[in-house]
């Protein structure tokens, strides 16, 4: 069995070094990060995602089923080990376009435009919607403002009467601290630069 495994590794070579990891009682394999494979003992399951979930499904590749004691998960992820053996080059291409949308999928992620207000240092819901609130929607936006300009527009929209904490909190959200680790001279910069 472990014939297969070694098969498959060496013709993943192919389409770029990978990283393999221990997944769902399988190997995953990875290239920049992204998982786009995982190899079974038996099986080859291709990561979906996009348009391939449905050229998978049409040409009847079954989805992968993680069964953990008394939990079945199945996701999304397709048994292409009949394409391998029998169509290898339409395999090759649904390996290609996996790749491209999980690597894709992965920058995407790790990304500014996927970060949301509320996911940095010292944000939380209520003030991702006081920002928002005040013109600025996303973190793109936010960090380009700086904590100063962010500070000015909060308060223009929510009254002047809020907290010099929260000018620091938002200096913290763009260096990625908490605002408590700010240092005095820092705060004292800003303090001035709202005045």
């Amino acid at each position: 069995m472990h014939y297969f495994k070694d098969e498959l590794f060496n013709y993943l070579r192919e389409f770029g070094s990978f990283e393999k990891r221990s997944m769902f009682g399988g190997t995953g394999i990875f290239i920049g990060g992204a998982m786009y494979a995982i190899i079974t003992e038996q099986a080859l399951f291709l990561r979906g995602g996009e348009k391939l979930d449905m050229q998978l499904a049409k040409l009847g590749c079954e989805k992968f089923r993680h069964i953990k004691r008394s939990t079945t998960a199945v996701v999304n992820y397709y048994d292409i080990t009949d394409l391998y053996s029998h169509q290898r080059e339409k395999c090759s291409s649904l390996i290609k376009e996996s790749i491209d949308i999980s690597v894709s999928e992965k920058a995407y992620k790790t990304s500014e435009k996927s970060k949301r207000l509320r996911d940095l240092p010292n944000m939380r819901l209520t003030l991702e919607r006081m920002v928002k609130k005040a013109g600025i929607p996303d973190v793109t936006s936010f960090v380009s403002l700086g904590a100063v300009e962010v500070y000015r527009k909060v308060r223009k929209s929510h009254g002047k009467d809020l907290d010099v904490k929260l000018l620091w909190m938002f200096a913290g959200a763009i260096d990625g601290c908490h605002w408590s680790l700010l240092k005095d001279d820092q705060k004292q910069r800003l303090l001035r630069a709202i005045e």
